[in-house]
């Protein structure tokens, strides 16, 4: 009954929450990355989001409430059977979901394992444009993805990231897949923000906007 449940239920997008993914070889994101995310939402949208985000197995069908989700990690990426079948059908049913690489890492097996089980439980990834509606959906990035601190420093890969990777379903971007590390960019207390001359957190406002809102 559960399972029907789920079936039926319309994806939130009032009180939306942002879920941090469990996938069988993959740790959740770091848990500050989350709560920085959904307080510059509160911070600079309407949105009614909830205070804290969710940790979600991959495989669960509790995924098909959220339509924004965020996984992250550094270890080799490997879907099982179940895994493939949500993520395929949370994408089918208007969820979003964004890919970070903590690695920072090209080379590294995050990277390698976890484009090979997108492209087999999906397709291929494709580089999103930077003239993509993605960098207009609340804030302006002009230049496409911000950079990150770790691009900058040569940390990982010693490269800075032009493009974002993405999967589309019926013109819309179903999967966004990052070798920037925001992950890492975005692990502090929100309270510090008062540190920083500009909110590295705001292309995180741009990804869930996205994910509400087409």
């Amino acid at each position: 009954m559960r399972r029907a449940a789920y079936d039926s239920a319309p994806m939130r997008r009032e009180n939306p929450e942002v879920a941090a993914l469990t996938a069988h070889t993959q740790r959740a994101p770091l848990p500050a990355s989350a709560a920085v995310v959904i307080d510059a939402l509160a911070r600079y949208t309407s949105v009614d989001v909830a205070p804290s985000g969710a940790i979600v197995p991959l495989s669960s069908e509790a995924l098909l409430r959220y339509p924004f989700a965020f996984l992250t990690g550094h270890l080799p990426v490997r879907f099982t059977a179940a895994e493939r079948a949500m993520l395929r059908k949370y994408c089918d049913r208007g969820g979003l979901l964004f890919v970070d690489d903590h690695n920072h890492d090209i080379d590294g097996v995050f990277h390698k394992t976890c484009t090979e089980e997108l492209a087999r439980t999906l397709e291929p990834l494709k580089p999103i444009p930077n003239t993509h509606p993605l960098y207009r959906a609340f804030f302006t990035f002009a230049d496409g993805p911000p950079t990150t601190s770790h691009e900058l420093n040569g940390w990982g890969d010693n490269l800075v990231h032009d493009h974002l990777q993405g999967i589309e379903r019926n013109g819309r971007l179903v999967v966004i897949y990052s070798s920037k590390d925001y992950s890492s960019e975005w692990s502090f207390h929100p309270e510090n923000k008062r540190f920083l001359s500009v909110d590295n957190t705001r292309f995180g406002v741009n990804l869930v906007v996205y994910a509400l809102t087409r």
